[in-house]
């Protein structure tokens, strides 16, 4: 069965790579069909099976030849084997596509925000939505009313957190960022988004430390943040529970 997560992962992430390239760009995700962007030929259903068409095609387009970067197949392969963990995490069901959709655009999020420094309003809505639907069909069945309460707090912490520190930063933390932590809120809650945080800003620090020290990066340029709450949102999302039980264990309990 994780065998067909993973296939299903892969075909994914090859929708993701047309919108992780033609979101920023405002073109359509649908129209028109597949094609180099190179020599704008059009591509057959052969030259986008994922992994395969680009090892077979030797990474260059079949047409003009011109090499494909191989960030595609590594999408395609990052997004199957997060997909993948989700799936045996909590087997195939309605949560299990709950979470393999959060995946999705969490990689998504992470990728343009790298490029570009922009978190795309319509992802974050997406991400909304989703929140919006597990809450309906997952967890006000199991959990009841009071559900409701942890999530709304969950998605005013985040949302005011975050704009007081983009006020404080005068705009350090950018507005995208802001309303990523909103609806991360509504998904998690906010006893998760506080681990998730913790772990987004720990690890965005000692990122931006090493890339300081490598000389990548100087202390003017700006290191952008989405692809560390990506992460941790994906972490929190495996592991969240445990996560928050383990460190309440060890430091007020234990």
């Amino acid at each position: 069965m994780l065998f067909l997560v993973f296939f299903f992962g892969l075909l994914v992430g090859s929708f993701l790579n047309v919108c992780i390239y033609r979101i920023p760009r405002n073109e359509s995700i649908v129209f028109p069909g597949s094609h180099c962007t190179v020599c704008g030929a059009p591509l057959r259903f052969f030259d986008l099976i994922p992994v395969v068409s680009y090892l077979l095609l030797g990474g260059r387009c079949r047409y003009c030849r011109c090499t494909i970067s191989p960030r595609y197949p590594l999408v395609e392969l990052t997004t199957a084997m997060l997909i993948t963990l989700q799936g045996w995490r909590r087997g195939i069901t309605a949560s299990f596509f709950l979470y393999a959709a959060l995946t999705a655009v969490l990689v998504a999020v992470a990728i343009i925000d790298f490029d570009h420094q922009i978190i795309p309003d319509g992802l974050v809505l997406a991400i909304a939505m989703l929140g919006l639907a597990q809450l309906i069909v997952v967890l006000l069945p199991q959990l009841g009313p009071a559900v409701l309460l942890e999530r709304t707090a969950g998605f005013l912490l985040g949302g005011g957190l975050f704009f007081l520190i983009s006020v404080i930063s005068r705009g350090g933390m950018g507005g995208g960022d802001v309303k990523l932590a909103a609806v991360l809120g509504l998904w998690f809650g906010w006893k998760q988004l506080l681990l998730l945080m913790f772990l987004a800003f720990v690890s965005g620090a000692f990122v931006s430390v090493v890339l300081l020290l490598a000389h990548i990066k100087d202390r003017k340029e700006g290191v952008p943040f989405g692809p560390f709450l990506a992460a941790a949102a994906y972490l929190v999302s495996l592991f969240g529970s445990e996560l928050v039980h383990w460190y309440l264990q060890t430091f007020f309990i234990g």
